[in-house]
């Protein structure tokens, strides 16, 4: 690297740039992430923290995780606190409370625009995008297709252009007019490029994860040593419930451990189906399977920046098909926040549903996921924007509309709407207009009108009448102006064009190496 290089320095993208490229197409609130100012939902009794908690440590203890990674296998084997049997791995609770103490309860990911810096942990809620569909679905098109570059791509779009998505996770749509082979780097060209948000990489396997790591570092104009001094990006991986932890996900897992970048373990634990039919024995089965990869991150690296993560929902007994956004769902995610602050970690949640189209089922279903990640004390709440049919299915209309929830969510969560000083209690307000007016024409009230009260963008709150006289438009069809109203107006976060160069650059590198192997 050359010492021109080495001094370069991301040169663009402040966070009030999406503000001004937001303010023709909506009027939106400003980049704030949210702190979570409520007490958490707490289902469980200290005894019935105790009682998960005994659960998940006599899995680990008693019973075991499949580890199908040779290098992790040979890891435990060296550390001298796990009993190995094959593929099996088995660990004392002592042990497992031992390691994960090491890991940090709050960390930052900071990405090539500093101003747009997350913290994991406390009171922080933090809102992504929707991650990994195969499929996507818009108004115009009024079905499902395959998805493409200019889809995945659009999606970015949004994701950089809401104040309310924070980071921006895998591909919003699986881009299938690329060669897997070659996915990643045009994917990830396109993410760096479009957006300056804090990135995700997939642990699909060596090439992949190095290739993402190097991208990330070039796009931030850092050397070696500054990437490797604090995250910069995140991974999230998931068991392969039950009980086991592949190959590529651990491979990649330890990749990021060891250049200190950012980890997040998220078990996908269906009760009834991948995991017990019963709520807590469903947490307890996820938490083993993710402590382990967290026991392996302070292993590899003391201090791993690592959050664990809640994908525990239930099927539908009659058809077996996963169901999201339900009171099970809802419940199994605050238990998993009381263990998470019991274990001292970050914890991720999910914004998720099982419907087809964004229709009614499709918001009540993702409202309650938000919300119970919200209640939980979750950190990191991924699929916020966009997501559909359990995850096959990413929509531009669903993604305006949730939208709406999260800056609804952000301004519930405004400390103004709960102070108690003499201006917000306004007795003076009160005796003025005492029983007999109104409050509309006070200078109490038109002092503080413009910013009272939530302003929506989306939601109508015209009567019947007006509504009908303007157009008749229902929710979605709105979603979808205000989508192409973003794209139309979009410009991407400033690039130094010598970064853009060398980005470009290594991806045709790569490119004509063979990107990543496969096996098709």
């Amino acid at each position: 690297m050359t010492q021109d290089s080495k001094r370069r320095r991301r040169s663009g993208g402040r966070a009030g740039n999406a503000e001004r490229r937001g303010a023709n197409a909506i009027e939106q609130m400003p980049w704030n992430p949210p702190l979570n100012i409520d007490r958490p939902v707490e289902p469980l009794t200290d005894e019935g923290v105790m009682a998960v908690h005994d659960g998940a440590m006599r899995i680990l203890e008693e019973i075991g995780i499949e580890i199908l990674n040779p290098e992790a296998l040979e890891i435990f084997r060296k550390c001298g606190g796990c009993t190995i049997n094959g593929e099996n791995v088995r660990m004392g609770r002592d042990y497992v409370m031992e390691m994960i103490a090491k890991a940090p309860e709050q960390w930052t990911v900071t990405p090539r625009n500093v101003d747009r810096t997350i913290t994991l942990g406390g009171n922080n809620i933090l809102f992504g995008n929707v991650s990994s569909p195969p499929s996507y679905w818009d108004m115009n098109l009024g079905r499902k297709v395959t998805g493409t570059r200019e889809m995945c791509q659009n999606i970015f779009k949004l994701s950089q252009y809401f104040n309310c998505i924070h980071f921006v996770g895998g591909y919003p749509v699986e881009p299938q007019d690329i060669h897997p082979s070659i996915r990643h780097l045009d994917v990830l060209y396109d993410k760096l490029t479009l957006t300056d948000k804090a990135a995700h990489a997939y642990c699909l396997g060596k090439e992949r994860v190095e290739d993402v790591m190097e991208m990330v570092r070039i796009a931030g104009g850092l050397t070696h040593e500054e990437f490797e001094a604090t995250p910069r990006m995140y991974t999230n991986i998931n068991s392969t419930s039950p009980l086991k932890h592949d190959y590529p996900m651990l491979d990649g897992w330890m990749r990021l451990a060891r250049r200190n970048q950012g980890l997040v373990v998220t078990p996908f634990t269906l009760a009834g189906a991948m995991a017990p039919v019963t709520m807590s024995g469903a947490v307890a089965q996820s938490l083993a399977e993710g402590l382990i990869a967290v026991v392996l991150a302070q292993i590899v690296r003391p201090g791993a920046a690592c959050a664990i993560g809640t994908f525990t929902s239930n099927v539908d007994m009659k058809s077996g098909a996963p169901a999201f956004g339900t009171p099970e769902y809802m419940r199994a995610t605050q238990m998993t926040g009381q263990l998470a602050r019991f274990y001292k970690l970050p914890m991720r949640a999910s914004g998720v549903c099982a419907a087809n189209v964004p229709d009614g089922q499709a918001m009540w279903e993702t409202s309650n996921s938000l919300w119970s990640g919200v209640q939980s004390g979750a950190n990191f709440i991924y699929h916020a924007a966009g997501w559909l049919e359990g995850g096959l299915i990413a929509s531009p209309e669903k993604f305006v509309m949730d939208c709406e929830i999260l800056q609804q969510i952000q301004r519930y969560m405004d400390p103004s709407l709960t102070a108690t000083g003499p201006d917000e209690i306004a007795i003076d307000a009160i005796r003025e207009v005492g029983d007999q007016g109104h409050f509309f024409g006070i200078q109490h009230t038109q002092d503080r009108y413009e910013t009272a009260f939530y302003q929506p963008y989306l939601s109508d709150w015209r009567n019947y009448e007006a509504w009908e006289a303007a157009g008749g438009v229902w929710t979605a069809q709105r979603a979808h102006q205000v989508y192409q109203d973003i794209l139309a107006e979009f410009e991407a976060p400033h690039m130094d064009e010598a970064i853009r160069e060398e980005l470009a650059a290594f991806v045709e590198r790569r490119k004509a190496e063979g990107g990543a192997p496969t096996d098709f």
